[in-house]
């Protein structure tokens, strides 16, 4: 019986970037929960940056569930998405979220 190839890791390190990525998601929405929409919808933005940079500096073996397409497709749909969502955030103006 084979199973996974040994790499000589743990293999919850595998998982550790996108536990990155998702405790900067956690920041942003409990920021959202506290009514603070345009800082946790910034951070969430910045969670698609740090993707984007863990899919930059790791090897596909080590980026896990961040690694999703190519690495050339990852960055730039992860880079893309981030600076649209904070641009977003950040020039919203107006209507019922405005404090």
């Amino acid at each position: 019986m084979s199973g996974p190839p040994r790499t000589g890791k743990h293999p919850a390190l595998i998982h550790l970037p996108f536990g990155l990525v998702m405790a900067v998601v956690a920041v942003g929405l409990v920021r959202i929960a506290q009514y603070y929409w345009r800082e946790g919808t910034v951070w969430i933005g910045l969670a698609l940056l740090l993707a984007a940079g863990l899919r930059v500096l790791l090897r596909d073996e080590q980026a896990g569930l961040v690694a999703i397409r190519s690495r050339a497709i990852d960055v730039l749909c992860y880079t893309a998405f981030g600076v649209m969502v904070i641009a977003v955030a950040m020039t919203i103006e107006g209507g019922p979220l405005s404090r």
